[in-house]
């Protein structure tokens, strides 16, 4: 497989990791669109929010579990937004599912 997520998740690329457990890694976004933006990956692959199914949604709930403390540790007292861009028409450009958290600063209302 030629996912550059699932080369991260594996170790075979390094990352500037934030968090990692057993299902999971987040790690901050080579190119930030905030303060503080962090990528929050399963480590198996699952494509995108698309592909969520019975067989993998425990893991999609731990990482969503999980955000809070990856978003305290990063100092988002005052709020953090989460994304995830789900096919090409929302700009998800690697087809690994994976979560923005993004903060540091006022997001205001605006999507992004």
């Amino acid at each position: 497989m030629d996912c550059i997520f699932c080369k991260i998740a594996n170790g075979e690329i390094p990352c500037t990791k934030v968090y990692e457990d057993d299902q999971m890694l987040a790690f901050r976004d080579l190119n930030p669109q905030a303060p503080v933006h962090v990528l929050m990956i399963p480590k198996q692959h699952i494509a995108s929010l698309d592909e969520v199914c019975d067989n993998n949604c425990d893991v999609v709930a731990h990482i969503l579990k999980n955000a809070h403390i990856i978003a305290k540790q990063e100092g988002l007292d005052n709020g953090y937004r989460i994304i995830s861009n789900c096919g090409a028409d929302a700009g998800q450009t690697v087809f690994h599912l994976h979560f923005h958290l993004l903060g540091g600063r006022s997001l205001g209302e605006n999507l992004v």
